[in-house]
């Protein structure tokens, strides 16, 4: 088991999972460092299940080596940091075993694919948080720029207190009733469908912009296209393929969640709607780089949505950037990542969001499962007080 210390240098780098997440880490890891200041690291190994898949895609985004077995890796004393971009149904094995072997943690969205589960990453996180390991949940929307300028503009009471919230996550890859069956599709493999896949990264943003926490929920979640074509002809699809569900925050606020994978025309967008008594706030993924807000104690002369682009050196994140007005991209968010997740191991800090707040997503999926399957029963969720927690340098 390795000993970590908040000084090793470099810090070796072993990634897990080379498809869509994989890649997307890939580059953030490879362009991290020219853009901040972060302690030193190493691409070190890149694994995956096939052989030659896995060559093919280290030499193309930087990695030293690779490995087909992940459990191999947590042997090596010059592996210090896993990055986990496995499908869900891998998340609990991998990430309870690299933290007890001693290596820190970044595991992508969702914690897990059952509440169960995640309980038991979150134990295994406190334990090794307390011998100075680290770990961290790839939501990487809190790093848009335009998003944790909504959440200071927010906690600076610029919009008053927040009566309600609108989030959506909508795209429509499975509009098409045609599309071939995935693991994404499975039950057994992710957990769920458009709930867990992207109505957990609205959920997210819902507690991360009001730093709040939700009571009650009520939630329906339908499946459209109940059969696929696969490898056996048509298969069954056993996830949803959207979701819908009303949050009753603590602070008396509510907020409605929309998620769906069939919504013709929207390729990847998450909109958020913040409604207070002194303005609003407004923001569409498909247009990362621009927030519209309105202040409502203006004269109503003067009132309107006005555009703000987010690219200046003083916006979260951008001084490391380019030039005013030049923008950036949704692979930028996990650039933000990599770099608050590197500092705060080098710092020996806990990063954010943490396996607790990545549990607390896991209870309110849990309990619009349970809604749903209850058809109109709300869930109220007693003793879910976890904080949530700012991303450091956001």
């Amino acid at each position: 088991m390795t000993s970590p210390t908040n000084k090793q240098r470099p810090l070796g780098v072993a990634m897990i999972g080379y498809a869509f997440m994989g890649k997307a880490h890939s580059n953030a890891w490879r362009n991290v460092a020219s853009f901040f200041d972060v302690p030193a690291f190493e691409q070190k190994v890149l694994v995956g299940r096939d052989a030659a898949g896995v060559q093919e895609a280290a030499g193309k985004y930087g990695w030293a080596e690779t490995a087909t077995d992940w459990r191999t890796v947590l042997e090596r004393d010059d592996i210090h940091i896993v990055d986990i971009c496995a499908p869900g149904w891998m998340h609990a094995e991998i990430a309870t075993a690299s933290l007890e072997a001693g290596k820190h943690v970044l595991l992508e969205k969702p914690l897990a694919n059952t509440l169960a589960e995640a309980e038991a990453m979150t134990k295994a996180a406190q334990a090794a948080r307390a011998r100075g390991v680290q770990s961290m949940v790839g939501f990487n929307y809190r790093r848009v720029p335009a998003l944790a300028l909504a959440r200071e503009l927010i906690a600076e009471g610029r919009v008053g207190t927040v009566r309600h919230v609108r989030a959506a996550y909508l795209q429509d890859w499975l509009a098409d009733e045609t599309a071939p069956m995935t693991w994404r599709l499975k039950k057994e493999t992710a957990g769920s469908g458009a709930l867990g896949d992207i109505a957990s990264h609205a959920i997210d943003q819902v507690l991360f912009l009001l730093a709040d926490r939700v009571t009650e929920v009520s939630g329906r979640v339908h499946t459209f296209t109940t059969r696929r074509p696969g490898a056996a002809g048509l298969e069954e699809v056993t996830v949803d393929d959207a979701a819908w569900a009303t949050l009753s925050l603590a602070s008396g606020a509510i907020a409605s969640v929309e998620a769906s994978r069939v919504a013709t025309g929207r390729k990847n967008s998450l909109q958020l709607e913040i409604y207070g008594d002194k303005g609003s706030i407004l923001f569409d993924l498909e247009n990362l780089n621009e927030l519209r807000f309105l202040d409502a104690t203006a004269p109503a002369r003067e009132q309107g949505y006005r555009r703000i682009l987010v690219s200046e050196p003083d916006h979260p994140y951008l001084d490391a950037w380019w030039p005013q007005g030049h923008i950036i991209g949704w692979e930028h968010t996990f650039t933000h990542e990599i770099r608050d997740f590197l500092l705060a191991v080098d710092g020996g800090t806990p990063p954010t969001p943490s396996f607790e707040d990545g549990l607390e997503v896991q209870r309110i999926l849990n309990a619009i499962e349970e809604s749903a399957a209850e058809r109109s029963s709300t869930i109220h969720l007693q003793g879910s007080t976890t904080p949530v927690t700012v991303p450091e340098g956001a």
